[in-house]
């Protein structure tokens, strides 16, 4: 297990703090999805947290530390694409602390508005996610705003709760398919596995839209890569970090890349089979188990639906099948 993980016991507390404010999610096996996947497959919903989202986690675990150990922090900047953001904007409202949101033109109008309900201030800058990233780190300098990642090690352990919550009501999953965006979520996977001592394959899933990571993974080292996936917005990461991929090259089984027609049939898929509503990320770990089907028969799995916050007039075409 790599050093900068959590262990046991820290996922424990922190999952004590993530219960103060939430109750954990369900994980279960729907029969109408085993018949479809030709195997026993179990679904954590993510999509059932608080913001919709499984990021919540990491910004509640983050937040509290922030307050007890930054009293005199004047406000926090983040970008994101929308689950961070929400997990921010609540975190933020939690603690009071003022927060400032950069996404990028074009972004969900349902996850925008969200945002805003939640009291962030909303800003929108650059044409993908990383502009948008680059632009919240200069406001932040220029503000004396703390700059809020996506990914650090306060956010790993909070989303291990859910990982943690899963492998324990799961258990024996010989493999889980994880959705990669910046790598959160991959990561405190692997953490919980470790930490429970399990021999669990951890599959990452990436959109063939934005592929860094896998890319990255295969290379064994950063590689940049131009984003184009339009549904699967929540994994359209430009620039990949080098401290979640190397959590990934010690300890995820293979990364497997989904189109955003295979994205878009795992969503009606979920529908179909669970009556649940996953936005294009939250459908990329069934897509790539799906594309995995015949290597997977006979084995227990399991996927994360890591969101269902996807806009409405785009749920409906995903629905009536229209690309």
């Amino acid at each position: 297990m790599s050093s900068t993980l959590p262990s046991l016991s820290e996922i424990e507390v922190a999952a004590a703090l993530v219960y103060q404010h939430m109750p954990p999610t369900p994980q279960f096996n729907w029969p109408l999805l085993d018949q479809v996947a030709g195997t026993e497959v179990w679904v954590k919903h993510e999509n059932h947290t608080r913001v919709g989202a499984f990021k919540i986690r990491g910004g509640i675990v983050l937040f509290d530390k922030l307050k007890r150990e930054q009293p005199e922090l004047r406000g926090v900047v983040a970008a994101t694409r929308g689950n961070h953001g929400q997990s921010v904007g609540f975190a933020a409202k939690m603690t009071g602390l003022p927060a400032t949101i950069v996404v990028p033109h074009g972004n969900s109008r349902e996850k925008n508005a969200a945002m805003r309900a939640l009291g962030v201030e909303l800003i929108e800058h650059g044409t993908d996610f990383q502009a948008a990233y680059e632009f919240a780190q200069a406001l932040g300098a220029e503000r004396g705003l703390l700059m809020v990642p996506s990914y650090n090690a306060p956010i790993v352990l909070g989303v291990a709760t859910y990982c943690l919550e899963f492998l324990r009501g799961v258990p024996e999953l010989d493999t889980v398919y994880v959705p990669v965006g910046m790598g959160s979520g991959v990561c405190a996977m692997v953490a919980a596995r470790d930490a429970l001592g399990l021999k669990t394959k951890v599959v990452g899933v990436v959109s063939s839209g934005a592929p860094a990571y896998r890319l990255s993974f295969e290379a064994g080292r950063v590689v940049d890569h131009p984003v184009t996936t339009v549904l699967a917005d929540g994994l359209a990461c430009r620039v990949p970090l080098q401290e979640p991929l190397d959590v990934m090259i010690a300890g995820v089984e293979r990364m497997v890349s989904v189109s955003e027609a295979e994205v878009a049939e795992a969503m009606r898929t979920l529908f179909a089979c669970t009556h649940n509503v996953a936005e294009g990320a939250g459908g990329a770990s069934t897509a790539g188990m799906l594309q995995e089907r015949e290597a997977m028969r006979g084995k227990r799995v399991g996927v994360t639906l890591c969101g269902g916050n996807v806009d409405a007039d785009v749920f409906a075409n995903v629905l009536a099948g229209v690309e």
